[in-house]
Protein backbone atom coordinates (compact mmCIF):
# COMPACT_ATOMS: atom_id res chain seq x y z
CA UNK A 1 0.00 0.00 0.00
CA UNK A 2 2.56 2.49 1.00
CA UNK A 3 4.55 1.97 -2.47
CA UNK A 4 1.55 2.40 -4.49
CA UNK A 5 1.24 5.90 -2.45
CA UNK A 6 4.57 6.53 -3.24
CA UNK A 7 4.38 5.91 -7.01
CA UNK A 8 1.16 8.08 -7.49
CA UNK A 9 3.13 10.39 -5.55
CA UNK A 10 5.91 10.66 -7.57
CA UNK A 11 3.77 10.59 -10.61
CA UNK A 12 1.74 13.37 -9.32
CA UNK A 13 5.31 15.36 -8.95
CA UNK A 14 6.33 14.47 -12.84
CA UNK A 15 3.40 15.88 -13.98
CA UNK A 16 3.33 19.06 -11.89
CA UNK A 17 6.42 19.33 -13.43
CA UNK A 18 5.62 18.70 -17.18
CA UNK A 19 2.60 21.24 -16.33
CA UNK A 20 5.35 23.59 -15.21
CA UNK A 21 7.34 23.42 -18.57
CA UNK A 22 4.50 23.96 -20.77
CA UNK A 23 4.55 27.74 -19.85
CA UNK A 24 6.00 29.01 -23.10
CA UNK A 25 3.29 27.65 -24.64
CA UNK A 26 0.86 29.71 -22.86
CA UNK A 27 2.55 32.69 -24.25
CA UNK A 28 1.98 31.35 -27.44
CA UNK A 29 -1.92 30.87 -26.55
CA UNK A 30 -1.41 34.38 -25.42
CA UNK A 31 -0.09 35.80 -28.32
CA UNK A 32 -3.27 34.57 -30.56
CA UNK A 33 -5.77 36.74 -28.84
CA UNK A 34 -3.89 39.99 -30.38
CA UNK A 35 -5.50 41.04 -33.52
CA UNK A 36 -2.63 42.21 -35.95
CA UNK A 37 -3.99 44.43 -38.43
CA UNK A 38 -2.09 45.59 -41.49
CA UNK A 39 -4.81 48.48 -43.12
CA UNK A 40 -4.69 49.31 -47.10
CA UNK A 41 -3.79 53.04 -47.98
CA UNK A 42 -6.45 54.70 -50.34
CA UNK A 43 -6.21 56.95 -52.95
CA UNK A 44 -9.17 58.74 -53.20
CA UNK A 45 -9.43 62.74 -52.92
CA UNK A 46 -10.62 63.49 -49.32
CA UNK A 47 -12.90 66.71 -48.04
CA UNK A 48 -10.80 67.02 -44.77
CA UNK A 49 -11.29 70.38 -43.10
CA UNK A 50 -8.57 73.40 -43.15
CA UNK A 51 -6.50 72.14 -45.72
CA UNK A 52 -6.29 71.61 -49.46
CA UNK A 53 -7.29 73.26 -52.84
CA UNK A 54 -9.22 76.86 -52.02
CA UNK A 55 -11.10 79.28 -53.11
CA UNK A 56 -11.04 83.43 -52.71
CA UNK A 57 -13.87 85.82 -52.49
CA UNK A 58 -13.04 89.35 -51.91
CA UNK A 59 -16.20 91.74 -50.73
CA UNK A 60 -15.88 95.41 -50.66
CA UNK A 61 -17.39 97.58 -47.85
CA UNK A 62 -20.91 97.08 -46.65
CA UNK A 63 -20.87 94.56 -49.89
CA UNK A 64 -23.04 90.93 -50.32
CA UNK A 65 -22.57 88.29 -48.43
CA UNK A 66 -21.06 84.50 -48.94
CA UNK A 67 -24.10 82.60 -50.68
CA UNK A 68 -25.17 79.83 -48.95
CA UNK A 69 -25.68 77.55 -52.34
CA UNK A 70 -22.28 78.05 -53.53
CA UNK A 71 -20.82 76.94 -50.55
CA UNK A 72 -22.34 74.12 -50.01
CA UNK A 73 -21.53 73.16 -53.20
CA UNK A 74 -17.97 73.40 -53.10
CA UNK A 75 -18.11 69.75 -51.42
CA UNK A 76 -18.38 68.97 -55.20
CA UNK A 77 -14.98 70.45 -55.66
CA UNK A 78 -13.58 68.60 -52.68
CA UNK A 79 -12.98 72.25 -50.98
CA UNK A 80 -13.20 72.73 -47.60
CA UNK A 81 -11.81 76.12 -47.19
CA UNK A 82 -12.12 79.68 -48.45
CA UNK A 83 -9.89 82.89 -48.48
CA UNK A 84 -12.50 85.78 -47.58
CA UNK A 85 -10.74 89.05 -47.72
CA UNK A 86 -12.60 92.16 -46.54
CA UNK A 87 -12.28 95.77 -47.97
CA UNK A 88 -12.59 98.31 -45.61
CA UNK A 89 -12.34 101.07 -47.95
CA UNK A 90 -15.18 102.96 -46.40
CA UNK A 91 -13.78 103.06 -43.36
CA UNK A 92 -9.86 104.55 -43.55
CA UNK A 93 -10.97 107.32 -40.84
CA UNK A 94 -13.61 106.24 -39.33
CA UNK A 95 -14.84 103.14 -37.25
CA UNK A 96 -16.29 100.22 -39.03
CA UNK A 97 -20.49 100.58 -39.37
CA UNK A 98 -23.30 98.32 -38.08
CA UNK A 99 -23.74 97.19 -41.68
CA UNK A 100 -20.37 95.95 -42.26
CA UNK A 101 -19.81 94.21 -38.99
CA UNK A 102 -23.08 92.49 -39.57
CA UNK A 103 -21.64 91.38 -43.32
CA UNK A 104 -18.90 89.56 -41.35
CA UNK A 105 -21.15 87.92 -38.85
CA UNK A 106 -23.70 86.71 -41.58
CA UNK A 107 -20.86 85.20 -43.76
CA UNK A 108 -19.53 82.91 -40.50
CA UNK A 109 -23.07 81.50 -40.09
CA UNK A 110 -23.35 80.85 -43.21
CA UNK A 111 -19.66 79.16 -43.45
CA UNK A 112 -20.85 77.37 -40.67
CA UNK A 113 -23.93 76.04 -41.99
CA UNK A 114 -22.33 74.75 -44.91
CA UNK A 115 -19.44 72.73 -43.03
CA UNK A 116 -16.97 75.20 -44.51
CA UNK A 117 -14.16 77.28 -42.49
CA UNK A 118 -11.97 80.30 -43.59
CA UNK A 119 -8.99 82.31 -44.08
CA UNK A 120 -9.78 85.72 -42.79
CA UNK A 121 -7.38 88.77 -44.75
CA UNK A 122 -8.60 92.61 -44.03
CA UNK A 123 -7.53 95.68 -46.46
CA UNK A 124 -8.08 99.29 -47.36
CA UNK A 125 -7.28 98.66 -50.77
CA UNK A 126 -6.93 96.89 -53.97
CA UNK A 127 -4.77 99.29 -56.35
CA UNK A 128 -1.02 100.59 -55.35
CA UNK A 129 -2.25 103.84 -56.01
CA UNK A 130 -4.72 104.18 -52.83
CA UNK A 131 -4.40 104.88 -49.38
CA UNK A 132 -4.20 102.62 -46.83
CA UNK A 133 -5.39 103.21 -42.96
CA UNK A 134 -3.04 104.38 -40.41
CA UNK A 135 -2.39 102.82 -37.21
CA UNK A 136 -4.53 104.23 -35.01
CA UNK A 137 -7.81 103.03 -37.03
CA UNK A 138 -6.40 99.30 -37.67
CA UNK A 139 -6.54 99.14 -34.41
CA UNK A 140 -9.75 100.52 -32.93
CA UNK A 141 -11.28 98.34 -36.16
CA UNK A 142 -9.50 95.24 -34.35
CA UNK A 143 -11.00 95.98 -31.27
CA UNK A 144 -14.31 96.57 -32.81
CA UNK A 145 -14.06 92.86 -34.40
CA UNK A 146 -12.96 91.05 -31.34
CA UNK A 147 -15.96 90.00 -30.45
CA UNK A 148 -16.78 89.01 -34.12
CA UNK A 149 -13.56 86.48 -33.77
CA UNK A 150 -14.44 85.24 -30.29
CA UNK A 151 -17.65 84.26 -31.53
CA UNK A 152 -16.49 82.61 -34.46
CA UNK A 153 -13.18 81.13 -33.90
CA UNK A 154 -14.80 77.72 -34.64
CA UNK A 155 -15.26 78.00 -38.58
CA UNK A 156 -11.78 80.80 -38.78
CA UNK A 157 -9.05 78.54 -39.81
CA UNK A 158 -6.08 81.06 -39.99
CA UNK A 159 -6.26 85.06 -40.46
CA UNK A 160 -3.70 86.26 -42.75
CA UNK A 161 -2.14 89.78 -41.07
CA UNK A 162 -3.61 91.61 -44.14
CA UNK A 163 -4.57 95.39 -43.29
CA UNK A 164 -1.08 97.01 -44.37
CA UNK A 165 -0.76 98.45 -47.88
CA UNK A 166 -2.50 97.68 -50.74
CA UNK A 167 -4.37 94.35 -50.69
CA UNK A 168 -3.51 93.81 -47.08
CA UNK A 169 0.40 92.22 -48.21
CA UNK A 170 2.38 94.59 -46.49
CA UNK A 171 3.62 96.84 -49.31
CA UNK A 172 2.61 100.42 -51.16
CA UNK A 173 1.59 101.85 -47.51
CA UNK A 174 0.74 105.15 -47.27
CA UNK A 175 0.75 105.28 -43.80
CA UNK A 176 4.45 104.64 -42.93
CA UNK A 177 3.34 101.06 -41.89
CA UNK A 178 6.04 98.96 -42.80
CA UNK A 179 8.64 100.20 -40.16
CA UNK A 180 9.55 97.11 -37.57
CA UNK A 181 7.51 98.79 -35.07
CA UNK A 182 4.18 99.39 -36.78
CA UNK A 183 4.81 95.37 -38.21
CA UNK A 184 5.24 94.76 -34.77
CA UNK A 185 2.47 96.77 -33.51
CA UNK A 186 -0.19 95.00 -36.18
CA UNK A 187 0.83 91.87 -35.07
CA UNK A 188 0.54 92.42 -31.34
CA UNK A 189 -2.79 93.62 -31.54
CA UNK A 190 -4.13 90.96 -33.88
CA UNK A 191 -2.65 88.50 -31.57
CA UNK A 192 -4.22 90.20 -28.45
CA UNK A 193 -7.81 90.33 -29.85
CA UNK A 194 -8.10 86.43 -31.60
CA UNK A 195 -8.69 83.78 -29.34
CA UNK A 196 -5.66 82.26 -28.58
CA UNK A 197 -5.59 79.37 -30.85
CA UNK A 198 -5.99 80.93 -33.96
CA UNK A 199 -2.82 81.40 -35.95
CA UNK A 200 -2.18 84.36 -38.44
CA UNK A 201 0.35 84.42 -41.31
CA UNK A 202 2.65 86.61 -42.61
CA UNK A 203 3.57 87.45 -45.93
CA UNK A 204 7.40 86.76 -45.60
CA UNK A 205 9.39 84.92 -43.29
CA UNK A 206 11.39 87.94 -42.63
CA UNK A 207 8.85 90.05 -41.39
CA UNK A 208 8.79 87.46 -38.38
CA UNK A 209 12.18 87.54 -37.77
CA UNK A 210 12.11 91.39 -37.82
CA UNK A 211 8.82 91.07 -35.62
CA UNK A 212 9.95 88.71 -32.87
CA UNK A 213 14.09 89.38 -33.48
CA UNK A 214 15.34 86.20 -34.23
CA UNK A 215 16.51 84.40 -36.90
CA UNK A 216 16.77 80.20 -35.12
CA UNK A 217 13.44 78.29 -36.33
CA UNK A 218 11.47 77.41 -33.37
CA UNK A 219 11.51 73.67 -32.58
CA UNK A 220 8.62 71.17 -30.96
CA UNK A 221 9.23 72.92 -27.08
CA UNK A 222 8.09 76.38 -28.50
CA UNK A 223 6.20 75.24 -31.48
CA UNK A 224 3.07 72.97 -29.98
CA UNK A 225 2.79 76.15 -27.21
CA UNK A 226 0.76 79.45 -27.09
CA UNK A 227 3.30 81.83 -27.11
CA UNK A 228 3.03 84.34 -29.53
CA UNK A 229 6.12 83.28 -31.62
CA UNK A 230 4.10 79.77 -31.86
CA UNK A 231 0.94 81.52 -33.26
CA UNK A 232 2.69 82.91 -36.49
CA UNK A 233 3.21 81.26 -39.60
CA UNK A 234 3.81 82.19 -43.42
CA UNK A 235 2.12 83.26 -46.75
CA UNK A 236 3.02 83.19 -50.33
CA UNK A 237 0.96 85.36 -52.61
CA UNK A 238 3.29 84.87 -55.61
CA UNK A 239 4.53 80.80 -54.55
CA UNK A 240 6.96 79.34 -57.67
CA UNK A 241 6.72 82.73 -59.20
CA UNK A 242 10.05 83.74 -59.76
CA UNK A 243 13.60 82.99 -58.61
CA UNK A 244 12.67 84.75 -54.95
CA UNK A 245 9.12 84.65 -55.47
CA UNK A 246 8.29 88.44 -56.38
CA UNK A 247 10.22 89.42 -53.04
CA UNK A 248 8.76 86.83 -51.04
CA UNK A 249 12.50 85.87 -49.67
CA UNK A 250 15.85 87.82 -49.36
CA UNK A 251 18.00 84.92 -48.79
CA UNK A 252 15.99 82.56 -50.87
CA UNK A 253 17.70 79.19 -49.31
CA UNK A 254 18.14 80.00 -45.98
CA UNK A 255 14.81 81.37 -45.84
CA UNK A 256 13.25 78.46 -47.34
CA UNK A 257 14.87 76.33 -44.92
CA UNK A 258 13.38 78.48 -41.77
CA UNK A 259 9.93 78.21 -43.41
CA UNK A 260 10.31 74.87 -43.81
CA UNK A 261 11.45 73.21 -40.21
CA UNK A 262 8.95 76.55 -38.68
CA UNK A 263 5.96 74.51 -40.60
CA UNK A 264 6.14 72.10 -38.78
CA UNK A 265 4.40 74.36 -36.53
CA UNK A 266 2.56 76.82 -38.08
CA UNK A 267 0.82 76.89 -41.56
CA UNK A 268 2.29 77.86 -44.79
CA UNK A 269 0.07 78.67 -47.75
CA UNK A 270 -0.96 81.25 -50.76
CA UNK A 271 -1.19 81.18 -54.24
CA UNK A 272 0.21 81.44 -57.36
CA UNK A 273 1.78 84.26 -59.85
CA UNK A 274 2.33 84.69 -63.35
CA UNK A 275 5.78 83.21 -63.83
CA UNK A 276 8.66 85.47 -64.40
CA UNK A 277 11.87 84.74 -64.99
CA UNK A 278 11.48 80.95 -64.75
CA UNK A 279 9.34 78.85 -66.61
CA UNK A 280 6.28 77.54 -64.98
CA UNK A 281 6.48 75.24 -62.40
CA UNK A 282 6.40 71.09 -63.77
CA UNK A 283 4.65 68.95 -61.44
CA UNK A 284 7.93 67.95 -60.42
CA UNK A 285 9.37 71.04 -59.08
CA UNK A 286 5.65 71.98 -57.48
CA UNK A 287 5.54 68.64 -55.47
CA UNK A 288 9.54 69.08 -53.95
CA UNK A 289 8.63 72.95 -53.38
CA UNK A 290 5.12 71.83 -51.65
CA UNK A 291 6.78 69.26 -49.52
CA UNK A 292 9.73 71.19 -48.71
CA UNK A 293 7.57 74.20 -47.08
CA UNK A 294 4.45 71.88 -45.86
CA UNK A 295 1.74 73.91 -47.68
CA UNK A 296 -1.53 73.18 -46.29
CA UNK A 297 -3.51 75.48 -48.69
CA UNK A 298 -3.43 76.85 -52.17
CA UNK A 299 -5.67 79.25 -53.90
CA UNK A 300 -8.12 77.88 -56.79
CA UNK A 301 -8.25 80.94 -58.32
CA UNK A 302 -5.33 82.57 -58.80
CA UNK A 303 -2.95 81.51 -61.07
CA UNK A 304 -4.84 79.87 -63.81
CA UNK A 305 -2.64 79.10 -66.04
CA UNK A 306 -0.15 77.75 -63.61
CA UNK A 307 -3.24 75.42 -62.29
CA UNK A 308 -3.87 74.39 -65.72
CA UNK A 309 -0.48 72.91 -66.06
CA UNK A 310 -0.58 70.50 -63.36
CA UNK A 311 -4.02 69.78 -64.56
CA UNK A 312 -2.70 68.91 -67.97
CA UNK A 313 0.08 66.98 -66.69
CA UNK A 314 -2.15 64.61 -64.26
CA UNK A 315 -0.75 66.00 -61.19
CA UNK A 316 -3.37 68.18 -60.22
CA UNK A 317 -5.36 65.14 -58.34
CA UNK A 318 -2.11 64.27 -56.65
CA UNK A 319 -1.79 67.98 -55.17
CA UNK A 320 -5.48 67.44 -53.78
CA UNK A 321 -4.73 64.64 -52.10
CA UNK A 322 -1.18 66.02 -50.44
CA UNK A 323 -1.92 69.58 -49.71
CA UNK A 324 -1.98 69.98 -45.85
CA UNK A 325 -2.33 66.97 -44.01
CA UNK A 326 -3.16 63.13 -45.35
CA UNK A 327 -3.00 60.97 -41.86
CA UNK A 328 -3.62 57.23 -42.45
CA UNK A 329 -3.63 53.94 -40.61
CA UNK A 330 -0.82 51.82 -41.15
CA UNK A 331 -1.09 49.00 -38.71
CA UNK A 332 -2.61 47.86 -35.33
CA UNK A 333 -1.64 45.78 -32.67
CA UNK A 334 -5.15 44.59 -30.49
CA UNK A 335 -6.20 42.36 -27.91
CA UNK A 336 -9.18 40.51 -28.48
CA UNK A 337 -10.40 40.64 -24.98
CA UNK A 338 -10.37 42.77 -21.89
CA UNK A 339 -11.73 42.76 -18.79
CA UNK A 340 -13.63 45.53 -17.27
CA UNK A 341 -13.15 48.22 -15.23
CA UNK A 342 -9.38 47.43 -16.33
CA UNK A 343 -7.24 49.07 -19.49
CA UNK A 344 -7.29 48.52 -23.31
CA UNK A 345 -3.96 48.75 -24.91
CA UNK A 346 -4.52 50.69 -28.09
CA UNK A 347 -1.71 50.32 -29.91
CA UNK A 348 -1.52 51.64 -33.48
CA UNK A 349 1.14 53.37 -36.31
CA UNK A 350 -0.15 56.46 -38.33
CA UNK A 351 1.38 57.68 -40.74
CA UNK A 352 1.05 61.66 -42.29
CA UNK A 353 1.63 60.95 -46.53
CA UNK A 354 0.55 65.09 -46.92
CA UNK A 355 2.85 67.64 -47.00
CA UNK A 356 2.01 69.26 -43.86
CA UNK A 357 0.64 68.34 -40.42
CA UNK A 358 -2.39 69.31 -38.76
CA UNK A 359 -1.90 72.97 -37.49
CA UNK A 360 -5.08 73.60 -35.35
CA UNK A 361 -5.58 71.28 -32.15
CA UNK A 362 -8.66 68.17 -32.37
CA UNK A 363 -10.08 66.29 -29.83
CA UNK A 364 -9.59 62.45 -30.42
CA UNK A 365 -11.37 59.17 -28.81
CA UNK A 366 -11.65 55.43 -29.21
CA UNK A 367 -15.29 54.95 -29.68
CA UNK A 368 -16.75 51.52 -28.30
CA UNK A 369 -20.07 50.48 -30.47
CA UNK A 370 -22.11 47.56 -29.44
CA UNK A 371 -22.14 44.94 -31.94
CA UNK A 372 -25.83 44.27 -30.72
CA UNK A 373 -27.11 48.06 -31.30
CA UNK A 374 -26.29 51.56 -31.24
CA UNK A 375 -24.99 52.00 -27.96
CA UNK A 376 -21.54 53.69 -28.05
CA UNK A 377 -19.20 54.72 -25.30
CA UNK A 378 -16.54 57.61 -26.10
CA UNK A 379 -13.12 57.63 -24.36
CA UNK A 380 -10.39 60.36 -24.37
CA UNK A 381 -6.96 59.92 -26.12
CA UNK A 382 -3.81 62.02 -24.69
CA UNK A 383 -3.20 61.65 -28.65
CA UNK A 384 -2.11 65.00 -30.48
CA UNK A 385 -2.77 65.06 -33.87
CA UNK A 386 -0.63 67.91 -34.65
CA UNK A 387 2.56 65.74 -34.15
CA UNK A 388 1.73 63.28 -37.08
CA UNK A 389 4.15 64.97 -39.18
CA UNK A 390 4.66 64.01 -42.56
CA UNK A 391 6.70 60.66 -43.78
CA UNK A 392 7.12 59.77 -40.12
CA UNK A 393 6.05 56.63 -38.54
CA UNK A 394 3.59 58.02 -35.13
CA UNK A 395 3.39 55.10 -32.98
CA UNK A 396 -0.12 55.95 -31.10
CA UNK A 397 -0.25 53.73 -27.57
CA UNK A 398 -2.35 54.79 -25.01
CA UNK A 399 -3.64 52.37 -22.02
CA UNK A 400 -7.22 53.11 -21.93
CA UNK A 401 -9.75 52.78 -19.24
CA UNK A 402 -12.64 50.42 -19.57
CA UNK A 403 -14.46 52.06 -16.49
CA UNK A 404 -17.95 52.44 -17.18
CA UNK A 405 -18.30 50.05 -20.48
CA UNK A 406 -20.45 47.01 -19.64
CA UNK A 407 -19.64 43.20 -20.60
CA UNK A 408 -20.15 42.81 -24.17
CA UNK A 409 -18.88 42.64 -27.83
CA UNK A 410 -17.70 46.33 -29.56
CA UNK A 411 -16.52 47.31 -32.92
CA UNK A 412 -13.87 50.07 -32.14
CA UNK A 413 -13.52 53.25 -33.59
CA UNK A 414 -10.80 56.74 -34.21
CA UNK A 415 -12.65 59.68 -34.09
CA UNK A 416 -10.43 63.16 -34.38
CA UNK A 417 -13.16 66.04 -33.94
CA UNK A 418 -12.93 69.32 -34.29
CA UNK A 419 -12.09 71.33 -30.81
CA UNK A 420 -14.92 73.24 -30.68
CA UNK A 421 -17.90 72.10 -29.29
CA UNK A 422 -19.93 73.93 -31.65
CA UNK A 423 -18.29 71.70 -34.15
CA UNK A 424 -17.45 68.53 -32.35
CA UNK A 425 -20.17 66.21 -33.50
CA UNK A 426 -20.06 67.59 -37.33
CA UNK A 427 -18.62 64.77 -39.48
CA UNK A 428 -17.63 67.30 -42.13
CA UNK A 429 -15.36 69.03 -39.16
CA UNK A 430 -14.06 65.42 -38.00
CA UNK A 431 -10.84 64.23 -40.17
CA UNK A 432 -11.06 61.32 -42.32
CA UNK A 433 -8.02 58.66 -42.51
CA UNK A 434 -6.86 57.76 -46.07
CA UNK A 435 -7.86 54.24 -45.80
CA UNK A 436 -9.70 52.03 -47.90
CA UNK A 437 -13.41 50.95 -46.07
CA UNK A 438 -12.90 53.05 -42.67
CA UNK A 439 -14.92 56.01 -42.54
CA UNK A 440 -18.39 56.07 -41.21
CA UNK A 441 -19.85 59.86 -43.04
CA UNK A 442 -22.70 59.25 -40.47
CA UNK A 443 -20.63 59.96 -37.34
CA UNK A 444 -17.70 61.01 -38.71
CA UNK A 445 -15.47 58.26 -37.10
CA UNK A 446 -12.99 56.17 -38.72
CA UNK A 447 -13.13 52.19 -38.37
CA UNK A 448 -10.79 50.10 -36.45
CA UNK A 449 -11.44 46.66 -37.92
CA UNK A 450 -11.17 45.39 -34.62
CA UNK A 451 -14.19 43.38 -32.20
CA UNK A 452 -13.55 43.83 -28.58
CA UNK A 453 -14.95 41.56 -25.89
CA UNK A 454 -15.21 43.36 -22.96
CA UNK A 455 -15.58 40.10 -20.05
Amino acid sequence: MEKRVLILAFLFIIISCSSSSNSDDDNTIDDVTVNEITYTASLEVISNPERGFMHSWSVNSEGTPLNLVTLNSLKNENVTIILRLYYLEAFKDSDLSTAQLDLIKTDFERLREAGIKCILRFAYNDDQSETDAPLNIIQTHLDQLKPIFQDNADVIAFVQAGFIGSWGEWHTTTNNLTTTENKKAVVNKLLEVLPEEIKIQLRTPLYKQEVFDYTTAIDASVGYGSSDIARVGFHNDCFLASPDDYGTYQNVTIEKSFISNEALFVPTGGETCPPSGIPTASCATADTEMALLKWTYLNLDWYGPVLNVWRDNSCFDDFQRELGYRLLLKSASLQYEANSNENFELNLVVDNAGFAPVYNKKNAFLIFKSTTGETTYKKALDFDVRKVIPAVNYELNESVSLSGIPAGEYNLFLKIEDSHETLANRPEYSIQLANSNVWDSIEGYNKLSHTLTIN
